[in-house]
């Protein structure tokens, strides 16, 4: 494989085949709290990968622009060279996690309206909130950035909600990133377990990496029923 640009918490990157493209292998890796707990977890990357990469070919049948060109091995991607916004998008359904613990509002409480938020990517401030006029002062992105990132996390939260709902999951809440591709804000990194939080419609268990943050066992066999469940529905 081509030369190492960057390596993350869960994903290497590599040169890619040519100047506009990266090559990205997803590990099996997994952290939380900033890195603080980590650990090797058998198949992971590989599930996420498949997760991931199915998600996104969805998404491009229903006119969201991603990175994804094609998928090289089970665990390795093509993707379109991108400038990363230095700004992760949040989208909560339901109150979960920091969000509940901030706001003192009972996990699993249904929120009146779909909370779109900011955080900063920055593992070494441990990725503190961010809001529009902020980023916008530090220039890390445009008003007109910002808007466009808002609706297409919008409208992914519309297609992949009612796509898990089918597979008998609900999409509690999750975490995008978007790149700047010529003039084009495009979606990138991944969305997987390890980016979002999935409960089963009807007992409510957890299938996520807070299997791995809450020490409940069983990762991977809680990213495995995300993955069977998602091709059923889609028909692979």
């Amino acid at each position: 494989m081509d030369r190492i640009l960057y390596e993350g918490k869960s994903k290497i990157i590599y040169e890619g085949e040519d100047e506009n493209s990266y090559i990205i292998r997803f590990k099996d890796t997994t952290t939380a709290f900033n890195g603080v707990k980590k650990e090797e977890i058998p198949e992971k990357g590989r599930l996420n990968a498949e997760i991931s990469n199915l998600l996104y070919e969805y998404l491009e049948e229903n006119g969201i622009k991603t990175h994804l060109i094609k998928v090289i091995d089970e665990t390795t991607i093509l993707v379109r060279k991108a400038e990363i916004v230095m700004v992760e998008v949040i989208v909560r359904n339901l109150a979960a996690g920091s969000f509940s613990k901030k706001y003192g509002v009972p996990e699993g409480t249904p929120l009146a309206n779909t909370v779109v938020e900011f955080s900063l990517k920055s593992d070494e401030l441990g990725d503190p909130m961010i809001n529009d006029s902020q980023i916008t002062a530090l220039k890390i992105a445009t008003a007109e950035e910002l808007k466009e990132m808002s609706e297409q996390a919008k409208k992914i939260n519309e297609l992949l909600s009612g796509l898990f709902l089918k597979a008998g999951i609900i999409l509690v809440d999750f975490k995008l990133e978007f790149g700047r591709a010529g003039k084009e804000i495009i979606l990138c990194d991944e969305i997987s377990p390890d980016s979002c939080r999935f409960w089963d419609a009807n007992t409510k268990e957890k299938l996520d990496k807070d299997r791995f943050r809450r020490d409940l066992g069983n990762v991977t066999e809680g990213y495995k029923e995300v993955l069977r469940r998602l091709k059923d529905v889609i028909g692979v």
